[in-house]
């Protein structure tokens, strides 16, 4: 209680919910914070509510729990020293966490069955592909399998981009046979030389506008993206910097084999 005992009294004024009071003392003193009524109540040595304590350290922090105007308090009763040094400051509540803007649904991009092709080559893919050989172990490879795990068949080894192909060519090939098309954008991607042109209408058709492919994004930045094609950096897209293979794999799973089987499940019963 207040009643016959020094304390320092500090009017913090109105506080939003979140703000947090530091007080800084030069030894350990009891520190109340409270608001209009439960201050007269302390200073009138009745019983009164705070939040706070005992201070054995310094800075202590104490947050705010409502809005409101409120005070601290600062009193050495029940302790053996004789005097304390005080200061408070008050920091502003945490900013909203934000929200990213949305990545794009996958779901967006084309991903029906391709029209069956009579023949002994009319084998049809879920997934191809399309990379740059120097992308094929870092990113290709691990896509791939990530995604054989996930009961996706995938189309690989025939889409390595080497200098001298047909860009388009090998996409149109692709999308032929695929229920869903990637291509890794890389600096070794954008190295083969590919003409504007290609690079333009690979991943949206020109009559439709409709998305094609996914892009991958792998070690490039935006800024490399929009140097090489600019019609390439508003797509739908992942980058490996901001989601990982696992992730990416997921989602490509979710959209081409909606019913597909959980491979952890899978294994649990192949075990049986």
């Amino acid at each position: 209680m207040a009643t016959g005992t020094k304390f320092v009294e500090y009017n913090l004024g109105n506080l939003q919910r979140g703000s947090t009071m530091v007080v800084t003392l030069n030894t350990g003193a009891n520190v109340r914070l409270m608001n209009g009524t439960n201050l007269r109540a302390y200073k009138n040595g009745q019983r009164h509510r705070y939040h706070g304590g005992l201070a054995k350290r310094s800075p202590f922090r104490i947050t705010v729990p409502s809005s409101g105007h409120w005070y601290v308090t600062v009193d050495l009763m029940g302790l053996r020293a004789n005097s304390v040094r005080s200061s408070v400051a008050v920091e502003p509540p945490p900013l909203p966490t934000v929200r990213s803007a949305s990545a794009g649904s996958l779901a967006n991009i084309r991903h029906e069955a391709p029209p069956i092709v009579n023949g002994d080559d009319s084998r049809v893919w879920d997934v191809f592909i399309s990379h740059a050989s120097e992308d094929k172990a870092t990113v290709a490879r691990p896509l791939a399998e990530a995604l054989q795990q996930r009961r996706v068949e995938v189309w690989l080894d025939d889409f390595e981009l080497r200098i001298g192909y047909s860009l388009r060519r090998k996409i149109d090939t692709g999308l032929a046979r695929s229920r869903f098309g990637i291509v890794v954008l890389s600096r070794s991607f954008f190295a083969k030389g590919w003409p504007q042109y290609e690079l333009d209408g690979i991943v949206s058709r020109s009559v439709s506008g409709e998305q094609t492919l996914l892009p991958i994004w792998h070690e490039i930045t935006k800024d490399e993206v929009m140097a090489q094609s600019p019609s390439l950096v508003d797509k739908i897209a992942r980058n490996t910097a901001l989601s990982t293979i696992e992730e990416i794999a997921d989602e490509i799973a979710a959209v081409v084999r909606p019913d597909g089987i959980d491979p952890e499940m899978d294994a649990v019963n192949d075990e049986r």
